[in-house]
């Protein structure tokens, strides 16, 4: 699927901030096999007195910028066209039991290597009460990937999605003690639910396409970017994603832009500021699936 996508972020400074350093991790991913960055280009005003690019050791893409004179006011925005192409998993995954020797035997520290994302993590420590919820749900015998679908449809009906009920600093502990949260929540719980019963899980940022009600009309900026799960489930089956959020697997229409032990190897801005007072932030996401028509029109 080919999708144009633009992203907007804005923050707005009570007190002008006389300087600032930000690592920006907003592209789409260019990923051989899944994701095709087909052209994409990250403004910022103000332009900053240093920019320099550099993929990061998950394979991010990242913008390093730097501020140097007083601003009231950061503006990104990212434009890109992506060819989405999602494969499905395709393989016998091992059985949960299996995994722990089958992991045994992975002799690598590359990027993707299922060791890194087996322990605790900066937001998903070990939790009792994850390791309880897993272990409910996920028996020795059966195959990672069944565990991981039964797991995040467990999820999914156990937590309900509110917007107003964390912030990105709310710990996981309190999301899965209130049963609810953003996609940021659902899936750092996920993690450390699969964690906790032996599944290599990462977490995803990125873009969802998502659908107006019938008889609506899509509003611009409705799209958000969303987070969801990825799990090792064996050497044959690999890496398979799940969207906790909304109950389904990961296919064409999750567009992926970094991969990560948590949120904190993926947040789309990160960095200081030398300021005083508060600040606000807004978002807006536009995912334009573009169809062979239009693509025929506009070549």
């Amino acid at each position: 699927m080919l999708y144009d996508i633009v992203l907007r972020i804005l923050y707005r400074y009570e007190q002008p901030a006389n300087a600032g350093r930000h690592l920006v991790r907003a592209m789409p991913a260019d990923l051989p096999g899944e994701q095709r960055l087909v052209a994409g280009a990250l403004d910022v005003l103000p332009a900053g007195s240093e920019r320099a690019s550099f993929t990061d050791f998950f394979g991010n893409s990242v913008l390093r910028l730097t501020l140097g004179s007083p601003h009231d006011e950061l503006g990104i925005t990212v434009r890109a066209r992506v060819d989405r192409r999602a494969p499905a998993p395709s393989g016998e995954a091992e059985t949960v039991e299996e995994l722990a020797d089958a992991l045994w035997h992975v002799r690598t520290l590359a990027p993707s290597s299922p060791h890194h994302f087996t322990g605790p993590s900066v937001r998903v420590p070990r939790l009792r009460e994850l390791r309880e919820f897993g272990r409910a749900h996920v028996h020795p015998e059966m195959s990672a990937h069944d565990a991981l679908v039964t797991l995040g449809e467990a999820l999914h009906e156990e937590l309900r999605f509110d917007s107003d009920a964390t912030t990105v600093d709310t710990p996981v502990a309190d999301a899965f003690e209130a049963r609810h949260g953003v996609c940021q929540d659902f899936a750092h719980i996920m993690i450390g639910c699969l964690r906790e019963v032996g599944i290599p899980a990462a977490y995803v940022s990125g873009f969802l396409r998502t659908e107006p009600p019938a008889g609506s009309a899509r509003l611009e900026g409705a799209d958000a970017m969303h987070a969801w799960v990825r799990a090792w489930c064996g050497p044959t089956l690999g890496w398979v994603e799940y969207d906790p959020t909304n109950g389904v697997s990961v296919r064409d229409d999750h567009v992926v832009v970094a991969r990560g032990r948590d949120y904190s190897d993926v947040a789309p801005i990160r960095g200081v500021l030398r300021t005083a007072g508060a600040q606000q932030s807004t978002q807006l996401v536009d995912v334009l699936p573009i169809t062979d028509a239009e693509l025929a029109a506009s070549s």
